[in-house]
């Protein structure tokens, strides 16, 4: 008689954190499993809804499962960007300035309704989301290795909300949208949550080494000439789509290419395939691409746009082995 029982998930591996996830976020499979390959491919995640669809259980389910040092900040107008990057004080006792460590000294930050507060805010989070350090008072300091920025957002229009700035934008390496639970779906959320949070349910599974092993190895999944040729192209085709205003920068190219990386590793590939580069497409450039006016004024949807460019830039002829 055959076993059908599926084998257990091992403990160390993004697969096992998944696992975790998927105990506090009910469906969104694709979702959860695109976060981690932005985790593995050393990317910070914007994670875009309204209201109480997820997204802040999502982020904490991570930090969770991951179990890295983490910091979460609620993002309100007041906040400042001492809040964020520290400060220095002076100490009487020694008659010394001091640095009091802000919320960014960790490996994963929770950045909670991010488009809450002030641009000067927002901005303050530009050098170490890019550069993994702060400079305080002339003194640079580094952050947590590894760091990760999950932030969420609330629907550009919200009340209380601000718009990121594209140079903010850029630095998200993607952007997902929880979207409504279907009926059972939401019958499933009820039930886990009617004893309190379902995000106690998550246990920690993945290590601070074990990610940074995870990342060097999807660092060196092999890339061919032809898939970096396509993803060059895909990028020109959004700079040349005339209902587009701004393309994908190089940024964008280079976060799709380390994506693709950890499409592969998930998968359980050490090279990239065309369907790696496809499937993360949307979530690495939709947030990067501004409409155009004409494109405003007829209705067009970014996601339309996506769509049809990756229908009309044909795919290189590589297979999976």
């Amino acid at each position: 008689m055959t076993d059908h029982t599926a084998a257990p998930i091992k403990s160390g591996t993004p697969s096992a954190v998944i696992s975790q996830v998927q105990k506090a976020v009910v469906g969104k499979t694709d979702i959860i499993k695109q976060i981690m390959m932005a985790i593995l491919a050393k990317g910070h995640i914007l994670v875009e809804d309204i209201p109480g669809t997820g997204k802040t259980t999502m982020a904490l389910a991570f930090s969770r499962a991951m179990g890295l040092r983490a910091n979460r900040v609620q993002f309100t107008p007041d906040v400042l960007p001492a809040d964020l990057t520290g400060f220095t004080i002076y100490q009487n006792e020694t008659q010394q300035f001091v640095y009091q460590p802000g919320s960014v000294m960790c490996n994963l930050l929770l950045a909670d309704e991010i488009n809450r507060t002030s641009p000067k805010t927002q901005a303050a989070l530009l050098e170490v989301m890019e550069e993994r350090h702060v400079t305080v008072d002339g003194v640079t300091r580094s952050v947590g290795n590894p760091f990760i920025v999950i932030a969420t957002e609330n629907p550009s229009g919200s009340a209380g909300t601000q718009l990121l700035p594209e140079s903010q934008l850029d630095r998200f390496m993607i952007c997902v949208k929880m979207g409504y639970p279907s009926l059972k779906e939401e019958v499933e959320i009820l039930k886990r949550n009617q004893y309190g949070r379902s995000d106690t349910l998550v246990n920690c599974v993945f290590s601070a080494e074990e990610l940074l092993a995870a990342q060097e190895s999807v660092s060196q999944i092999y890339i061919h000439d032809v898939i970096y040729s396509y993803i060059a192209r895909l990028a020109k085709a959004t700079r040349e789509q005339d209902m587009i205003a701004t393309g994908l920068s190089p940024r964008g190219t280079i976060a799709l290419t380390a994506m693709a990386k950890a499409s592969a590793c998930l998968d359980g590939r050490k090279y990239v395939i065309p369907d790696d580069v496809i499937s993360v497409f949307p979530a690495v450039a939709a947030h990067r691409l501004w409409l155009s006016t004409k494109a405003k004024v007829g209705h067009i949807q970014i996601d339309d746009l996506i769509c049809q460019i990756l229908d009309e830039t044909d795919a290189p002829a590589i297979h999976r082995k």
